[in-house]
């Protein structure tokens, strides 16, 4: 491999994420558990935020949006303001949560660290991805930040156009095979899964990846054995 650029996802690559939004429903699921069983308000409230996608993206905000619609759609619109105000706390607590780096993600990035470009190339809401990365410490390994409106193929050629290199000199590292794996082979790159214990369901796919230009491991830091 003639690398050039190293990419990272951010959420649950870099920092734990989806654990926090997990904790969240179940907040959100005891809040409306007078109208729905908890399974049912977890259900729609995943229809909800899918629905969403293309009007709200990825995100927090976007979150807290889909939490107040589904349940006014549980409820029938007969939801108490008290409720749609806790809903907001619980959104503001979320986005307020502290930054943990996954284990061995600063020993990598140091290895790594003026022997390729490094990037951060993650989904999410601008200014909540920015503050995270901020409050990490991580900012000063990375030459570049994209956050990105989505995952697809197209939106990986384009970043790889911005930075001027060819799709083989591409390595994308992230926890989710649809978004940081399977996108970034499908245009010739190279992509590594990191397995995260919890994946939002909208992430995960039902086959496996085989590819000349994929690995897996368990660790982060097991990439540099790849690198070397």
């Amino acid at each position: 491999m003639e690398l050039k650029v190293i990419a990272f996802d951010a959420d649950d690559t870099l920092w734990i994420n989806e654990t926090y939004f997990d904790e969240t429903e179940k907040k959100f699921c005891g809040l409306m558990e007078d109208y729905l069983s908890h399974q049912g308000i977890s259900k729609e409230l995943f229809k909800v935020e899918i629905d969403n996608l293309k009007l709200y993206g990825y995100g927090i905000k976007g979150y807290i949006l889909s939490m107040i619609e589904a349940a006014m759609t549980i409820s029938n619109n007969t939801l108490p303001i008290e409720i749609i105000e806790k809903i907001i706390q619980y959104g503001k607590e979320l986005l307020e949560k502290p930054i943990v780096l996954l284990e061995g993600v600063e020993e990598t990035l140091d290895a790594l660290h003026g022997k390729y470009k490094l990037v951060v190339a993650t989904k999410g809401d601008l200014l909540d991805q920015r503050r995270k990365l901020h409050n990490s410490g991580l900012g000063h390994y990375f030459h570049h930040i994209e956050v990105m409106s989505d995952k697809q193929e197209i939106d990986y050629s384009d970043l790889i156009k911005r930075l001027e290199i060819q799709p083989s000199e591409f390595f994308m590292i992230g926890n989710s095979l649809k978004s940081d794996v399977l996108p970034v082979l499908a245009i010739g790159g190279h992509a590594v899964h990191i397995p995260f214990h919890t994946t939002w369901a909208h992430e995960k796919i039902d086959h496996k990846v085989e590819h000349q230009n994929f690995s897996s491991f368990e660790k982060i830091a097991e990439v540099l054995k790849k690198l070397e």
